[in-house]
């Protein structure tokens, strides 16, 4: 059942579309985002990548991604797509400690600011979880791609995150995200649902394919771990769960705790299963 209404004093940069980005910008989440690649994150895509493609990334965050798709399509252009200046700052930063050429444009995905026909690649990870309408924002991803194009999108599914060992505190960890998600205008179980939202708005051919993120050895562990025992006591969603009263600030400090057991636990396994669609037509 998802949770109650969005506080107005909930944390987080809000969309034009009313939706509140559920994980903020602290530094711990910033953490996260930074160390993503096009090989970790989008490998499903990369084959179908040539010199010369014009690519739109929308929801481009800290650009991580963004500049390694930069480098696979040049001398092709990028676009980067963000909603609010905050995050297009982080991704014009990484542009250019990184050299590449990416076009920056603050706009709003469910209405993107950009001409019919412009892109041979739309792509976007871990956008539609947190977007109000993901079906409306694929269709103008369907609508700025050109003729022959793909759009190309990957979603986690918070409900088949499996870990070990089965700590209590975990599992009300994930039941208080993905409350705090729902109560943002997300969904934060896109995954499974991207097939169904791609036929939605309107695409003829959806190729559906998965793929995992895996923490299961010490390094793994620890930067996980330690990246959200920091997260669920500092980060926007620690505002909301105690402004809300869903969590006491004791809980979340025992949640903290139980990550970091988990980190420290030789037998410990994380899975994040992710779905991920090429659409066409």
């Amino acid at each position: 059942m998802r949770g109650g209404p969005v506080s107005p004093d909930s944390p987080g940069p809000r969309t034009p579309e009313g939706t509140v980005y559920t994980h903020g910008h602290h530094e711990s989440v910033l953490r996260s985002h930074n160390v993503r690649t096009a090989a970790d994150s989008a490998a499903y895509l990369l084959p179908h990548l040539r010199a010369g493609m014009d690519l739109l990334d929308a929801g481009s965050g800290p650009g991580t991604i963004t500049a390694d798709l930069a480098e696979a399509v040049a001398p092709g252009t990028v676009t980067a797509v963000e909603a609010t200046d905050q995050a297009m700052e982080l991704t014009r930063r990484t542009a250019a400690e990184r050299d590449v050429n990416v076009r920056c444009v603050v706009t709003d995905v469910h209405r993107l600011d950009l001409p019919d026909d412009s892109f041979d690649v739309v792509h976007a990870h871990q956008v539609l979880q947190h977007v109000g309408d993901p079906v409306q924002a694929l269709r103008e991803m369907r609508r700025v791609c050109r003729p022959g194009g793909v759009v190309a999108v990957r979603d986690a599914d918070y409900a088949g995150f499996t870990w070990f060992p089965q700590i209590p505190e975990l599992d009300r960890w994930l039941e208080l995200y993905r409350r705090a998600a729902w109560a943002n205008g997300g969904e934060p179980d896109a995954g499974r649902r991207l097939p169904a939202w791609e036929r939605a708005a309107g695409f003829a051919e959806v190729e559906v394919s998965s793929s995992t993120w895996c923490f299961a050895d010490a390094p793994s562990r620890a930067w996980w771990g330690g990246m959200w025992a920091e997260r669920i006591l500092h980060s926007a969603i620690a505002a909301q769960l105690t402004d809300t009263g869903w969590a006491t600030r004791a809980e979340l400090e025992a949640i903290s705790a139980a990550w970091l057991r988990w980190t420290e636990s030789p037998d410990g396994v994380l899975v994040i299963p992710h779905v991920e669609v090429l659409a066409r037509g």
